[in-house]
């Protein structure tokens, strides 16, 4: 799983785009218990929100208008000018041009060949995440694409990435994960899924998916129901990896939740 300290090319955030900033934070405050630091003019009143006071993402309001409502992932670069020319030199193209976030890091926006949006972070007085694989916390980041090989390799050259191909217990399903430029599979802390193999996230069209770790997928599930959203792949156990279900919040913003089985 992904690694407790802060690698290039790994996730090291993820936002919140969503039409309705009180809605959404008193849905993922009641379903998560995360906290939402609110956010200044100088910042467009962009919010972090946090669990136990320790940074589990960032949250801002955007129309509908602008874009749906969705949860993005971002990695790390130590340089995000020189990731956006190796994107561009390896087919993606940039959503924003990179910028300065006060005093906190630089970043950018951009989308790889096949049209799927990810984030690059650089972290200067904000490092990313504060808590991660505990319940309630960021766990692992999926690609869907229309071809996993070319995201691979796509991704290998602008980050580096290793890939892994992982055998599903109990079918014939492979299951292509992701590390950072000079570690091993167990500082993995991604999948790349071909989108046909998973219907309900075929409809999105290419996209990362954020998971998040839980102690009970069931009763997430059931609390995120009953706060107004909705499950749109069904709890299933995967052996030798864990219980998951996705769910979308009110606003169709979408993500995971899982329960891993203890490391072996």
């Amino acid at each position: 799983m992904i690694s407790p300290t802060f690698l290039d090319g790994a996730p090291n955030w993820v936002d919140l785009g969503t039409p309705d900033l009180d809605g959404a934070t008193a849905f993922y405050r009641g379903l998560f218990g995360w906290d939402l630091i609110p956010g200044g003019p100088e910042v467009g009143g962009y919010g972090m929100l946090t669990l136990d006071g320790r940074y589990v993402g960032g949250v801002m309001t955007v129309s509908e208008e602008e874009a749906p409502s969705a949860w993005s992932v971002s990695f790390q670069s130590p340089d995000v000018d020189a990731t956006a020319r190796a994107i561009s030199e390896a087919g993606g193209s940039a959503a924003f041009e990179a910028m300065d976030v006060l005093d906190f890091g630089r970043m950018g926006g951009f989308t790889d060949p096949a049209g799927a949006y990810f984030g690059v972070w650089q972290p200067k007085e904000h490092p990313g995440f504060g808590v991660i694989q505990e319940p309630n916390a960021f766990l692992w980041a999926e690609l869907y694409t229309t071809d996993v090989p070319a995201a691979a390799a796509f991704f290998g050259s602008v980050f580096g990435w290793g890939t892994d191909e992982m055998k599903v217990e109990g079918s014939d399903y492979t299951y292509t994960t992701v590390h950072p430029a000079g570690a091993g599979p167990d500082a993995s802390f991604g999948g790349l899924v071909r989108m046909g193999d998973v219907p309900s996230e075929a409809a999105r069209g290419p996209h990362w998916l954020p998971y998040f770790a839980v102690a009970d997928v069931d009763a997430v599930v059931a609390e995120a129901k009953r706060l107004g959203g909705r499950e749109t792949l069904a709890a299933m156990e995967v052996p030798g990896v864990g219980k998951m279900a996705n769910v979308a919040d009110p606003y169709g913003a979408v993500f995971a939740v899982m329960k891993p089985e203890p490391r072996r």
